[in-house]
């Protein structure tokens, strides 16, 4: 059943659904107490987090917010800069890179880019997301910001923009220089926010493929990630080595409608980095599932502008919205509520927050979802409020 209560800003929504608090594992901190003890899960590692992929909640940490070297889990940033760039139009896969002496020259992990040599802004995504190329980071920074320093502070600017305060970027691979550091939680909040860039991991979930593929010299990529093939539901993300790093994975997988995200640092062996990311994966999929609230593509209301061009904002789910049970919680009682933001005036920007979608155990809040604007409004003419005003009164 649902409930429409109308106000001068906005229409909010309220669906009665239910559920125990105790069921919930609340966000930024463990699942609460209830079926099962905490977990003692990555136990060599330094620092871990294990998250649920849609609402964001943290279902185990240890360590989480300890800035530590990240390695190549860096180039997680690198890539949703790049997904962001070809969403907004900047980049187009099929357009060309250009490698400068700088980007390969870079040690490390790469794709052996010779000075000159071009490739797509596809193939660069396998060559970074596959072999995790050093040389193909720096390429593409150069492409898009210009010059790798630039790039870098792009980097920092979306980071802070994630609320990432355990992070400090210095270059767009995870080469070892000091300064450069992140921590699990960090690294699964830029994870989680690459992951609604549905499209990459049909690159971080490839097991093999081929660069230069009509070149008398193919280069065959072997994903550095192993549980993609080996771990069902596995399709990403990254992993990262340094020796001063140790063994790092940000791990993904996806079972059911219910996609997490596993991070662990410091692990002293890729053996022992696998198969701790895999008993997360285990532990969250024995315990877990999750519970839809708003459907993708799902209309949750309407927001009013005042003096816009648009005297309204029709509002679309553009993701699902769901959130974590435990397995065998009682589902009866929900309800959810569309609170918005009092006088929103033009202009109004893309992206700008207009109000939360509140999830509700009888009055207690269990769960809030941030609304952002799905487009830019400017602010109207006079002549064009004049006219309204005029058709309002004729019209009413």
């Amino acid at each position: 059943m649902k409930k429409v209560t109308t106000s001068f800003v906005a229409i909010a929504l309220v669906c009665c659904l239910a559920l125990p608090a105790a069921a919930f594992a609340a966000e930024e901190k463990p699942a609460s107490p209830g079926a099962s003890p905490s977990p003692n899960l990555a136990p060599s590692s330094l620092s871990a987090v294990l998250m649920d992929a849609d609402s964001g909640t943290v279902i185990f940490e240890k360590n989480s917010h300890d800035r530590l070297p990240p390695a190549s889990i860096t180039k997680i940033m690198t890539l949703l800069l790049v997904m962001e760039a070809l969403d907004d139009g900047k980049l187009r896969l099929t357009d060309k890179v250009r490698t400068s002496e700088y980007a390969a020259s870079m040690g490390g992990s790469q794709i052996f880019l010779e000075q000159g040599e071009e490739m797509t802004v596809d193939d660069m995504i396998k060559g970074i997301a596959l072999a995790s190329g050093n040389d193909a980071s720096v390429a593409m920074a150069e492409k898009l910001g210009g010059t790798e320093e630039h790039f870098v502070a792009m980097m920092n600017e979306r980071a802070k923009e994630l609320g990432m305060t355990d992070t400090h970027f210095v270059n767009p691979n995870g080469l070892p220089v000091q300064g450069h550091y992140s921590s699990a939680h960090d690294i699964a909040i830029m994870s989680r926010e690459l992951l609604k860039h549905e499209e990459v991991t049909k690159y971080t979930g490839l097991y093999q493929d081929y660069l230069r593929k009509s070149s008398p010299k193919p280069f065959w990529l072997v994903n550095t990630n192993k549980l993609v093939r080996f771990y069902s539901g596995a399709d990403g993300l990254k992993t990262g080595y340094t020796s001063e790093a140790k063994y790092c994975l940000s791990g993904t997988a996806k079972r059911d409608n219910m996609r997490v995200i596993a991070v662990v640092m410091g692990e002293p062996t890729t053996k022992q980095r696998n198969e701790e990311v895999s008993q997360m994966f285990d532990y969250s999929f024995a315990q877990y599932m999750n519970y839809p609230i708003v459907g993708k593509g799902d209309s949750i209301g309407t927001v009013r502008v005042e003096k816009g061009m648009e005297s309204q904002i029709a509002l679309t789910a553009d993701r699902p919205y769901s959130v974590l049970l435990q397995k065998g919680a009682s589902t009866d009682n929900i309800r959810y509520e569309l609170k918005l933001n009092e006088n929103i005036k033009a202009p109004v920007k893309q992206g700008q927050s207009l109000g939360k979608l509140m999830v509700y155990q009888d009055e207690q809040v269990v769960k809030e979802f941030e609304i952002e604007s799905p487009q830019s409004v400017a602010k109207a003419s006079w002549w064009k409020l004049l006219g309204r005003s005029a058709y309002g009164l004729f019209h009413s």
